[in-house]
């Protein structure tokens, strides 16, 4: 199959694209993906993402460390919510992890439906899932987890950020979503956090004193781990 990238900027239009031989990176910059691709840079061994906070609280009867977030809000009841700080501040090397969160682990479960190979993607790990990707050499189909199946900004500009990196090392799209968010992270590329400030999560989670979280997911390659799901849990690659 040809080296091609296509990206879906809601979960909504998922079903539409060919990804059955795809390689789908799944993207919730703020902050799903950033926050598992913390976990796994502070030596988490595992991360189950599953859809319902009803199945994590399962999870964390049988002693799983568990993450719920809901509306940017911690779940009550659970250890963390999605932010990459509680991550990297708790003691979770060598443990498993099961996740609920508003859109990435909804994202997530509905890639399963259709793909080759699901990875998570983020600032975070950008140079090295665009490096594995480009090794791998298959079609790659960004998958931008949005706000509740809204069109998200910020998952929009990683993906155009993929599609740069991966259009220089040899892919190829005739995919217009692909094309615009390209654009988009050439306009913003210089200075990312300015040129997202008003981006509705953004405000959302600054409302929510969480400026910290926000420089944190834009800050580019602070990992070289790739979280890929096996078998219905993330490890990694």
């Amino acid at each position: 199959m040809a080296k091609e990238v296509e990206v879906v900027l809601s979960p909504r239009l998922y079903e539409i694209f060919d990804t059955e031989e795809a390689n789908v990176v799944v993207v919730d910059v703020l902050r799903a993906t950033s926050a598992i691709c913390a976990a796994f840079e502070n030596g988490v061994k595992e991360i189950l993402p599953v859809r319902d906070v009803y199945e994590a609280l399962e999870y964390k009867e049988k002693g799983w460390l568990a993450a719920a977030e809901r509306n940017g809000n911690v779940v009550p009841g659970f250890d963390f919510g999605n932010s990459p700080h509680a991550f990297m501040q708790a003691d979770i090397k060598g443990k498993g992890v099961v996740l609920t969160t508003t859109n990435g682990t909804k994202a997530i479960d509905i890639a399963k439906s259709s793909s080759k190979e699901i990875l998570i993607g983020s600032f975070i790990n950008l140079k090295a899932i665009a490096d594995l990707l480009i090794k791998k050499g298959e079609k790659v189909v960004v998958l931008c987890a949005g706000w509740k199946d809204r069109y998200c900004m910020e998952d929009s500009i990683f993906a155009g950020a993929l599609v740069e990196l991966l259009l220089e090392g040899g892919f190829t799209t005739s995919c217009d979503s692909a094309k615009s968010v390209r654009r988009m992270w050439k306009a913003g590329e210089i200075d990312l956090k300015t040129y997202l400030s008003d981006c509705s999560h953004r405000l959302r989670l600054g409302s929510k004193n969480l400026d910290d979280d926000i420089d944190f997911c834009l800050t580019q390659n602070q990992s070289n781990l790739v979280p890929v799901l096996r078998k219905g849990v993330l490890v990694v690659e």
